[in-house]
């Protein structure tokens, strides 16, 4: 009886341990098997992480003069008797250049834009056309000096001459008389193009180097107040705005507002060339001007209340004009609008700070320099 305890006990004692090997077994099975899906899920995610794409960096584009449109230049009249205008506001760039008799007239470009009412529209003179055609523009204006007439043929400018659409895509207003009174809206513009023929589109690139980061002239003068005379009762001023960081525009001593909202009109660049002004021999009497544009110029850039000296280069009438630092370096410019104001040679251009002015007259630059 006792062998068969002794037998009995042995068999359990056996069975136990092999009970107790079983579950050891079964749990070193169970760590290697977790241990295994860790190791898998590791090299899962890192092989995830090694398929994942880099993210791509946002490049932050200019606005000014972005897209396809062609760009539309409107000759705007500066009278004293056209004041307040339409289109000033909305342009992307606008030019201002003596004529006769010591007044100044506008060109404003403007891509993309839905204006109902610009104006008063008038009549071209031939060196604005240097500046429609660099910037790829369908030209507008109401009549045209002779030398005018003769360069819009020559030169093949796509233009659209009030003379022809007087009172139908253009219109006379009543609250100013003629000839400070023809307006046109930008659909009429686009009208009379495709109608004509001309192209609506452009793929040329902006005569600015403009720039989306806001551009500080660290090493420039202070430029806080800007006066230009163009001749004794026609002056351009500036006042900076520093807390919008931009500029107020005067004419004659009034703040300029626009004529369809009576929005103050201001500008975040100002442009300021020096170029030789002279009255044509043309056997007129009317004192028609010529313009020295081509070559090397001196003048301003000025934004953001700091104005540095660059020079402005233009090499033909159809050629863009390309504004550098005086290390030969092509300007960048703060995105939006930009007056470029090219006044006579002996301007007396005063450009003033909080503790300091600049008072200076232009000088040709000779094109070899």
């Amino acid at each position: 009886m006792e062998e068969r305890k002794k037998s009995s006990n042995g068999i359990r004692i056996l069975i136990v341990l092999l009970i107790l090997l079983m579950i050891v077994a079964g749990v070193l099975v169970a760590i290697k098997f977790i241990q295994g899906n860790k190791i898998k899920q590791t090299q899962t995610s890192a092989g995830v992480e090694e398929n994942k794409e880099p993210e791509k960096e946002v490049i932050k584009l200019p606005t000014t003069f972005a897209g396809k449109d062609r760009p539309i230049a409107v000759m705007i009249d500066n009278n004293i008797n056209a004041m307040p205008q339409a289109g000033l506001l909305e342009a992307d760039l606008v030019y201002e250049i003596i004529v006769e008799g010591g007044e100044t007239r506008m060109m404003a470009v403007l891509k993309g834009k839905d204006v109902e009412k610009i104006g008063p529209v008038r009549s071209s003179r031939h060196y604005f056309l240097d500046y429609a055609l660099e910037n790829d523009a369908i030209y507008v204006h109401f009549g045209w000096s002779p030398q005018a007439e003769s360069d819009i043929s020559t030169m093949g400018v796509n233009n659209i001459n009030g003379l022809y659409y007087d009172g139908s895509y253009f219109w006379r207003v009543s609250e100013k008389y003629a000839p400070h009174n023809a307006v046109i809206s930008t659909k009429n513009i686009l009208k009379v193009a495709e109608n004509n023929e001309y192209r609506t589109t452009s793929e040329q690139k902006p005569v600015l180097n403009y720039v989306a980061d806001e551009i500080e002239l660290e090493d420039g003068k202070e430029a806080e107040t800007i006066t230009i005379p163009y001749s004794d009762y026609n002056t351009v001023k500036y006042t900076y705005n520093e807390d919008k960081k931009e500029y107020v525009r005067y004419s004659r001593g009034k703040k300029q507002v626009d004529w369809n909202t009576d929005t103050t009109i201001t500008t975040k660049n100002i442009i300021v060339t020096f170029a030789e002004n002279y009255s044509l021999n043309d056997g007129s009497g009317k004192g028609r001007q010529g313009l020295e544009n081509i070559g090397k110029l001196k003048g301003y850039y000025i934004t953001n209340g700091k104005a540095i000296e660059i020079t402005c280069e233009k090499t033909s009438r159809t050629t863009q004009t390309v504004y550098k630092d005086l290390q030969g370096n092509e300007i960048k410019v703060n995105d939006g609008k930009t007056f470029i104001q090219i006044c006579p040679l002996n301007a007396n251009v005063k450009i003033e700070g909080n503790n300091r002015k600049i008072t200076k007259k232009g000088r040709r630059i000779n094109p070899a320099f």
